[in-house]
C-alpha cells in the first residue's frame, strides 16, 4: 500500500455511539477474500495501455487537460495526466493538479450527514423543518404529501424539480439569499417520496443542515470531520485556497479555442458541488469508501463507521432500468440504477455492483467510479465545461477487466455450511433417519415427508454409488450454499439453505443428479451444437414424432442469430440417457442445452436457454 493512502487510513477516529444490540459472537463469520495470488501483478499489466490511451481520450472529449488514477486495494496504484492545466501559461497537468469535482462533492455532504447521525445529533427521518426553520415556508404540493425529511434530500426524492444547469450557477449565493428563497416557497415537480428527481437545491439544504446541527460552517465541519482525518490536505472549498501553481483552470470550447471560465465562488450551494481536489487526495477518499467492504470484525479505523460508509453506497431510491447494446454486434446488457446517499449505485451484466458519481460545472467534468466487491476504483478529471469523463472511467475498468484479474472476492464457507456439507455427505453414503432429523429445521420434513426424502436419497445412492465432496463449496452467503459430490457413476449437485435458528438448521435441501452422456445423447448434443453454425437438414432423423421439427428449426435460427456458433462443454445434470443439461460455449456467451429423449433415444424435447445474467 502506498504511504499516501495508507497514512490516511491509519487514523483511528471512532465516534461515540449508542449500541442497542449485542456485539458479534465469539465465532467469527468469514469475510470474502481474493483468491488469485497474482491478482495485483496481473491488474498492473493494464497500466501501460491505460496510460497510452489518455491522450486520445482527452482529444475525444476536447479537454485541455486530463488527470486520472487507479486505486487497487487502498493504494493509488497508477496515475497520470495529459494536456494542460493552464492553457495561457502552457503549464502541463499532473496528478498533483487540483480540479473542481462539482457534484462529486455531494458524497462528502452525505458522509457528513451520516457522521452527525452516528453521533446521535440527527435522524435521517427528521423533518427538514426541524433543522432549517425557514423551510416551514415551503408549502407541500398536495394535502397528502409527507413531510420532507433528510432522507428525501439524500436520495433526490423530495419532489423538487431537476435543476441542472440552473443549480450550478447558484454555487456562490449567500446563506441569506437562500433563506429568503425558502420563505417565498418552492415549486415541486412531483410529490415528495414518489420519484427520483436530481436536485442540487436539495443538497444545498443538506449543507445548511450540517452547519446548523454541527454549530460550525459547513466547510469547516467537512474539513475537521472528514478531510483532515483522511489526510486530504490538497482539498479545498474556496478557489483562493488552491495554490496558483497547482490549480487546473476551467475552460469551455468556442470553435477551435478554449475560453477560460470565471471560477464560481463557494457559497450556500457549495455543498452540492464546490469542492476542489487532486487525484492523489481523492484517491484517499475512494480508498476509504472501498475500505468499508467487506463487512468484517476488524477495528474501526476511519472517520465514519464502516457500516455507515457501506450504507451510503447502496441504492436507496430506484432511478432507472436500461436495456441496450453498446454496438449492433455487442451483447445485450441490462443495467438497474439507484441513487444512494450522494452516490449512484448500479448493477449490470458486467459487474455485480458499481458505485459512482460524476461532476460537471462551467469549466470542469469529472468522474469517480469503484467496484466494492473487486477492490478497484477509478478517477478521471478534465478541465472542460461538462466534459464527459464517465466513458473514460468505464474504459479504464474495461482495460483492467481485459487482464482477466478483475474478479470479485470469494466468500469462504462458514462453519455451519461446512458442518451441513459433512452431514449431508454422510446421509448420501449411509442413510439414517435420525441423521436427517438432527440437522432439519421444523419445516423440512413437513414440506416433504421423511419417507420421500429417504426414498430419493436411497435411489440416488443405488444409481450413483459412493460419493465424496469435490472442489470448493460455493457459499452464496453465511447460511446458503451448494457443493458437488463426485460419485462412482456420476455426481450430485447439492444445494441447501439454513434457517434462522440457533444452531442454524436445514430449511431447504435439493439434490440434482448428473451422469455422463450416453453415446446417443452425445451425438444428439453435438448435432444440435453444430446446427448453430447453419441449418442441418438431417436433424429430423433425431426427432421423435411428438417434437415439432419446424418449431425447433426456428428456435435454432433465433439462437444462432443471438449466440453464434457453439460447441458442447460440460454436462451439468441429468441421468445421461433420457435427459441431460449440457453447457454450450458460444461466440457471444454461454448457454444451456436441455434434452429429453424417449427410451429409443429419439428426442422428445429440446430447449436452448442463456446461462448468464444477460444474453447476447
Amino acid at each position: 500500500m502506498s504511504r499516501v493512502v495508507a497514512a490516511a487510513l491509519c487514523v483511528v477516529f471512532v465516534p461515540a455511539l449508542v449500541h442497542t444490540q449485542a456485539p458479534a459472537g465469539v465465532t467469527a463469520t468469514p469475510a470474502p477474500v481474493f483468491t488469485d495470488a497474482a491478482r495485483r501483478e496481473r491488474l498492473a499489466g493494464a497500466f501501460a495501455a491505460i496510460r497510452e490511451s489518455m491522450p486520445e481520450a482527452a482529444k475525444q472529449i476536447g479537454a485541455p487537460g486530463l488527470a486520472w488514477g487507479v486505486i487497487v486495494d487502498g493504494e493509488l496504484a497508477a496515475s497520470g495526466a495529459v494536456g494542460l492545466r493552464d492553457v495561457e501559461a502552457n503549464q502541463p497537468a499532473t496528478p498533483q493538479s487540483i480540479f473542481r469535482i462539482a457534484s462529486m462533492s455531494k458524497s462528502f455532504t452525505a458522509l457528513a450527514i451520516l457522521a452527525l447521525r452516528d453521533e446521535g445529533k440527527l435522524s435521517l427521518d427528521d423533518a427538514v423543518t426541524s433543522h432549517i426553520p425557514e423551510f416551514a415556508g415551503v408549502a407541500l404540493p398536495t394535502k397528502d404529501a409527507p413531510a420532507i425529511t433528510i432522507r428525501h434530500l439524500l436520495t433526490h426524492s423530495e419532489g423538487f424539480p431537476e435543476d441542472n444547469p440552473w443549480g450550478d450557477r447558484q454555487l456562490a449565493i449567500p446563506d441569506k439569499t437562500m433563506s429568503e428563497w425558502l420563505k417565498q416557497g418552492l415549486p415541486f415537480s412531483t410529490s415528495p417520496g414518489t420519484a427520483f428527481e436530481y436536485s442540487n437545491y436539495g443538497f444545498a439544504l443538506l449543507g445548511r443542515i450540517v452547519s446548523n446541527v454541527s454549530g460550525m460552517p459547513f466547510g469547516d465541519y467537512i474539513r475537521s470531520r472528514i478531510l483532515t482525518p483522511l489526510g486530504m490536505r490538497s482539498t479545498h472549498w474556496e478557489t483562493s485556497q488552491v495554490p496558483a501553481d497547482r490549480i487546473a483552470h476551467g475552460y469551455r470550447r468556442n470553435g477551435e479555442r478554449w475560453i477560460k471560465e470565471a471560477p464560481l465562488a463557494h457559497g450556500s450551494f457549495g455543498s452540492m458541488g464546490g469542492l476542489y481536489t487532486s487525484t492523489e487526495d481523492l484517491a484517499r477518499y475512494v480508498a476509504f469508501m472501498l475500505s468499508a467492504w467487506p463487512p468484517r470484525d476488524d477495528a474501526e479505523t476511519g472517520p465514519v463507521r464502516r457500516s455507515s460508509v457501506r450504507e451510503m453506497q447502496q441504492g436507496q431510491r430506484h432511478s432507472g432500468l436500461a436495456v441496450f447494446r453498446t454496438a449492433p454486434e455487442a451483447p445485450l446488457t441490462v443495467r438497474a440504477s439507484a441513487y444512494a446517499y450522494g452516490l449512484g449505485s448500479t448493477q449490470d451484466c458486467r459487474f455485480r455492483i458499481a458505485v459512482a458519481h460524476g461532476g460537471g460545472l462551467p469549466g470542469y467534468g469529472s468522474t469517480m467510479q469503484w467496484l466494492p466487491d473487486y477492490g478497484i476504483g477509478v478517477i478521471v478529471f478534465a478541465n472542460l465545461t461538462y466534459a464527459g469523463a464517465g466513458g473514460i472511467g468505464r474504459a479504464i475498468l474495461e482495460k483492467l477487466a481485459a487482464t482477466g484479474a478483475l474478479k470479485p472476492r470469494t466468500l469462504p464457507p462458514s462453519a455451519p455450511l461446512l458442518e451441513t456439507r459433512a452431514a449431508v455427505t454422510a446421509l448420501v453414503n449411509h442413510w439414517r433417519d435420525a441423521g436427517l432429523e438432527a440437522i432439519s429445521a421444523d419445516n423440512l420434513l413437513l414440506d416433504r415427508p421423511l419417507d420421500a426424502r429417504r426414498q430419493e436419497v436411497t435411489t440416488l445412492r443405488e444409481s450413483l454409488g459412493t460419493c465424496a465432496p469435490e472442489g470448493d463449496m460455493d457459499a452464496e452467503n453465511w447460511l446458503r450454499g451448494s457443493f458437488k459430490l463426485a460419485c462412482q457413476r456420476g455426481w450430485l449437485q447439492v444445494a441447501f439453505t439454513l434457517a434462522p435458528t440457533t444452531p442454524p438448521r436445514v430449511q431447504y435441501l435439493s439434490f440434482t443428479e448428473g451422469r455422463p452422456l450416453s453415446p446417443t445423447l452425445t451425438t444428439a448434443a453435438r448435432r444440435l451444437a453444430s446446427a448453430t453454425t447453419g441449418p442441418d437438414d438431417d436433424l429430423a432423423s433425431l426427432l421423435a414424432p411428438s417434437l415439432d421439427g419446424a418449431a425447433l428449426a426456428r428456435q435454432l435460427a433465433a439462437f444462432r442469430s443471438d449466440y453464434g456458433a457453439c460447441t458442447i462443454g460440460d454436462t451439468l445434470s441429468g441421468n445421461g440417457s433420457t435427459n441431460a443439461r449440457v453447457r454450450l460455449s458460444c461466440e457471444r456467451g454461454k448457454a444451456d442445452l436441455a434434452l429429453r429423449a424417449a427410451a429409443d433415444g429419439m428426442l422428445e424435447r429440446v430447449t436452448l436457454s442463456g446461462a448468464e445474467p444477460c444474453v447476447p
